[in-house]
C-alpha cells in the first residue's frame, strides 16, 4: 500500500478498508491516544514523582542521620560531661573579681621576690567578653638575666591563667637586662554580671 492510496482513503468508508489500512489507522490513534494522556496527565504526574522520589532520597538522609545520633546518643553525653568537667576544671584557674587584687599582688611579689626593680607595673582597664574578662598589665622590669628569666618561670607557674605577651628584652649596662611586656590576667564573671551582660547584649539587638 503506497502513500498516495492511504491519503485516498475516506473515513466515511472506515469499515471497507483494506486490513493493512485499518491497523495503520489503529497504530495511529493508539500513538495519538498515548501522546495525549502523556501530555496533558501523565506529564504533570511524573514530574510529581520525581519530585517525591528526591524527597524520599533526603528523607532517608535525614532518617540515617537521626538514626546514627540515636545510636551514639550515650557517646554524646559522656563527651559532653567530659567536655563540661573539662571546662568547670579551666573555669577553677580563673580567679572571681575579689581574688583579683591577691592575683596582681602575686605577680607583682614574683618579680620583687627574683631581685628584680619594676620600672612601670600598670593595670589597664578590664576587656570583657561573653563569660570573662581580662585584665592587660603593663610591666617595664630591670635585673639579671636569670632573675628575669626565673621570674616569667614564676609567673606561668602561677595557679592562676596568666600569660605574657609582647615581651622585648634590651641588655643594660652592667649585664642587666631591661624586659617590656603585657601580662594579662583572667577572671570569670560572676552570675549578676552575666546576666547583666546578656540584657545589654538583648538591648543592642532591639
Amino acid at each position: 500500500m503506497t502513500l498516495d492510496d492511504f491519503n485516498n482513503l475516506d473515513l466515511k468508508t472506515l469499515a471497507d478498508w483494506p486490513l493493512p489500512s485499518k491497523l495503520i489507522a489503529l497504530a495511529l490513534l493508539c500513538a495519538a491516544i498515548v501522546m495525549a494522556g502523556w501530555w496533558f496527565d501523565w506529564r504533570g504526574g511524573m514530574e510529581t514523582l520525581d519530585a517525591s522520589k528526591q524527597k524520599e532520597t533526603e528523607l532517608r538522609g535525614v532518617f540515617t542521620t537521626k538514626k546514627n545520633q540515636a545510636i551514639n546518643l550515650e557517646a554524646y553525653k559522656k563527651q559532653l560531661a567530659d567536655i563540661q568537667q573539662a571546662f568547670g576544671a579551666l573555669l577553677k584557674q580563673l580567679p572571681n573579681k575579689q581574688e583579683m587584687d591577691a592575683l596582681i599582688t602575686d605577680i607583682n611579689q614574683a618579680g620583687l621576690g627574683r631581685g628584680l626593680q619594676f620600672d612601670l607595673f600598670r593595670p589597664e582597664g578590664e576587656t570583657v567578653s561573653e563569660f570573662y574578662a581580662e585584665t592587660p598589665i603593663q610591666v617595664k622590669v630591670t635585673g639579671g638575666y636569670h632573675d628575669v628569666a626565673a621570674f616569667v618561670s614564676d609567673v606561668s607557674k602561677l595557679s592562676r591563667i596568666v600569660t605574657m605577651q609582647n615581651v622585648a628584652m634590651v641588655p643594660g649596662k652592667d649585664s642587666v637586662l631591661n624586659m617590656d611586656a603585657v601580662v594579662k590576667t583572667y577572671r570569670y564573671l560572676d552570675e549578676e554580671e552575666v546576666v547583666a551582660r546578656k540584657q545589654q547584649a538583648k538591648e543592642q539587638r532591639k
